[in-house]
């Protein structure tokens, strides 16, 4: 099931009105979807404010608190009329990316949940067959587009086998950054400041960046996904 879906089923196995109260919507071990979406609702009537419902194969399975630290104020719930991107786009976008930025994974985790200014974020986390992360991207859950990556465009690649391989630019260029910097995010801002004055690395990466972030947006006119139109259609 894609994260849609699974809220369509909290809308008509538990409340409709539950969806206008949605903090979080996550699940791991995608291949690409995960089995089970978990589906934390804001809730006066639960015993902290809370309840997360999950949900597999088409059914609620589970109905009670929610297993991370989540309170009454843990967060903005999220403005459904404000998504455009299921968690199949999502994928389509996080995919196209980590191809992108030479990173292979093996299973993938996602988290929905809203900013600090209430714009609907996708956290992609992408594992290796040990589930160790490789990489985080940030997408718009709105607009599509690409907004940080975290782990990535390090010039390494770690194919299936394990074997790690040289990638532009060369690991050499690559280990001249600082550790705390080798795997530090990107993201919008990064692409405003001057690189005038920059490791020459730290400026290839933007540069990736920023044609990875223009190559994303194209996508998302091929998987964008409005969630009214899909609970109205559907």
């Amino acid at each position: 099931m894609t994260a849609y879906q699974a809220l369509k089923v909290v809308g008509s196995q538990f409340n409709r009105a539950a969806l206008s109260r949605v903090i979080s919507v996550s699940g791991t071990d995608g291949d690409p979807q995960p089995t089970t979406w978990r589906i934390v609702i804001a809730d006066r009537n639960a015993p902290a404010g809370v309840r997360e419902l999950q949900v597999s194969a088409g059914r609620i399975v589970a109905d009670g608190a929610p297993s991370g630290g989540y309170g009454p104020s843990s967060g903005n719930t999220i403005k459904t009329s404000l998504l455009n991107l299921d968690s199949s786009g999502a994928f389509s976008v996080a995919n196209f990316t980590a191809d992108k930025s030479h990173t292979n994974f093996d299973s993938i985790s996602y988290t929905l949940r809203s900013n600090d200014r209430g714009i609907p974020v996708w956290v992609v986390t992408l594992l290796d067959a040990e589930r160790r992360n490789v990489g985080t991207i940030y997408v718009s859950a709105s607009r599509g587009n690409v907004t940080r990556v975290e782990g990535m465009y390090t010039g390494r690649n770690m194919p299936p086998d394990g074997a790690p391989q040289q990638q532009q630019p060369p690991r050499d260029r690559i280990e001249q950054l600082p550790p705390d910097e080798m795997y530090a995010g990107v993201d919008d801002s990064d692409l405003e400041a001057s690189e005038s004055d920059e490791n020459p690395v730290k400026t290839e990466i933007k540069r990736l960046f920023r044609r990875t972030k223009r190559d994303a947006e194209r996508m998302f006119g091929r998987v964008r996904s409005s969630f009214d139109d899909f609970i109205r259609r559907e």
